[in-house]
């Protein structure tokens, strides 16, 4: 009975309005922003760069960045606030491109001057077409 367990959350967790999933990934982006993507530049740090240092703390930890993150948001520093609103940012950047992409408007003057261009073409299956 597992897949109908499965199906039963999902279909219980599945957000059937617009606004409710648009928070979703609005709560999910900020989230991600606000702890994801620090803790993810500590970790590259701490393999790439070497240990983060905190004060006298030669090898403090991701949590301590965590708190140096969130004392500069407080702080109103830009950077801080670049790094939190980023997935926000990208996501609404990439919405604004396809808007772009899918709003250019087609060459739809060469099929009002050649009405055989919005002809339907109807498949055709017999030996003496091949």
């Amino acid at each position: 009975m597992p897949p109908d367990l499965f199906a039963r959350a999902r279909q219980s967790l599945t957000i059937r309005s617009r606004i409710g999933r648009e928070l979703l990934l609005l709560g999910t982006a900020l989230l991600l922003g606000l702890i994801g993507v620090p803790l993810a530049t500590w970790f590259v740090g701490n393999r790439i760069l070497g240990p983060y240092v905190h004060g006298s703390n030669a090898h403090a930890g991701p949590m301590a960045l965590l708190g140096d993150f969130f004392a500069g948001l407080g702080q109103g520093a830009l950077s801080f606030w670049v790094v939190a609103l980023g997935p926000v940012l990208i996501i609404g950047f990439v919405r604004l491109a396809w808007a772009l992409i899918n709003s250019r408007p087609r060459n739809k003057s060469n099929t009002k001057a050649d009405p055989k261009l919005n002809r339907r073409i109807e498949p055709t299956v017999s030996k003496d077409r091949l």
